[in-house]
This record gives C-alpha cells, sequence and structure tokens, in this order.
C-alpha cells in the first residue's frame, strides 16, 4: 500500500510547487530524499548498558535496526578514544520514510509539550532540516516503564531542493508545522531607527 504522504505528494505537491516555483518540467521539482534519526549518547563512554537500550527504542520508533556511530577521533578530556560506541542512527528512505515523516507530524509533535510550531531557523542552505527532540517519550512506541534515561535525538529531513525558501514550501506542503517566524523587537527597533533617520 503507496503511503499517503507519498501519494498526496505525487497528485497534489508535485503541481503546486511546479506552479509556485515555475519549475520547467515535474522532474525539477524537489522531492524528500531520506530522514536520518541519530541518537549521541556521550554517557555511553561510562555506561555501555545506555547504547543497549538507546539501539533498542530507535529500532522501535523507527522499525529499522539501528547502526552504531563511533568516535571519528580521540578527545583526552572526555576520555573518549577513536573508534568508541557513542551513539546510534538510522536511515530511512521510500516508503517507510513517508510514513515515518506522517507518524512523527501527527502524532510525535503535538505531543510535545509546550509545542508551538517548528523553528524555520533549522535549514543548513542545502535543503536539509533538521530538528531536536529532547526526549524519546513523545513516541508512542516507547514504554515509559521501561525507560532508564531521557535520550535526545536529531532528525534531519534531507530533501534535493538547491534553496531553504524550496525545501521549506515542500516541508509546508507535507503539513510540517512551521510557525510564523516574526522579526525580534531588536530588529523591529533597528529597522524604525533607520526609516527615522
Amino acid at each position: 500500500m503507496i503511503p499517503r504522504l507519498k501519494e498526496r505528494y505525487g497528485k497534489e505537491i508535485v503541481a503546486a510547487l511546479a506552479k509556485e516555483f515555475h519549475y520547467p518540467n515535474t522532474v525539477a521539482v524537489p522531492r524528500l530524499r531520506k530522514i536520518v534519526v541519530n541518537m549521541g549518547l556521550g554517557e555511553a563512554i561510562q555506561n555501555a548498558k545506555l547504547l543497549d537500550s538507546a539501539t533498542q527504542e530507535l529500532g522501535l520508533i523507527t522499525g529499522q535496526k539501528p547502526v552504531i556511530t563511533r568516535a571519528r577521533k580521540s578527545i583526552a578530556n572526555f576520555k573518549l578514544r577513536k573508534s568508541m560506541a557513542i551513539g546510534a542512527m538510522v536511515t530511512l528512505r521510500g516508503n517507510t520514510m513517508y510514513e515515518f515523516l506522517d507518524r512523527l507530524m501527527n502524532v510525535v509533535l503535538p505531543r510535545v509539550r509546550d509545542f508551538r510550531g517548528l523553528s524555520t531557523r533549522g535549514f543548513d542552505g542545502r535543503g536539509s532540516y533538521t530538528l531536536g527532540l529532547r526526549d524519546q517519550l513523545v513516541f508512542p512506541e516507547v514504554d515509559y516503564a521501561r525507560v532508564d534515561k531521557i535520550k535526545g535525538m536529531n532528525i534531519s529531513i534531507v530533501t534535493d531542493a538547491q534553496t531553504d525558501a524550496e525545501a521549506l514550501a515542500l516541508l509546508r506542503q507535507f503539513g510540517m508545522p512551521f510557525r510564523r517566524e516574526t522579526r525580534r523587537r531588536g530588529d523591529e527597533a533597528a529597522s524604525e531607527g533607520k526609516a527615522g533617520g
């Protein structure tokens, strides 16, 4: 069965983006490439059991077996040696990626405490968006009783958009709950000062 977001992309989003950005053809319309879910665990240096529970939870959340991430170099101050296991990550593609994004937007983000929408500052300039979650308990798959430690994670949504504006438009079309960014008071005062001067 085709995930509903994938179906919506083909039926509605391609046409809407082509109209908004005047793409020469539908092949030029940006699309989702992959979603990377990454859990960094610096404390795993002292407590190896943390890594086992993190990989188990990440597997439940994504429905895919996580890969252990290792330190690239040694850092003496953190008692970190090269190739030490310091986290876990999962890369989602295809239907699994669309299903995960659907659950993230409609089930997980509404469960985040005091959620007022996502910031639009998480774009990297190359069409990818990263958001951070403070704890894994917002995912209904994680059993509260079995959690030994609160663990945060980063979720990177990689698109093949050329600019942040195109990536933002694509994710908004999917239904990502971005908040309307307002200019800070300091910026407004500065612009008013310039106008007055």
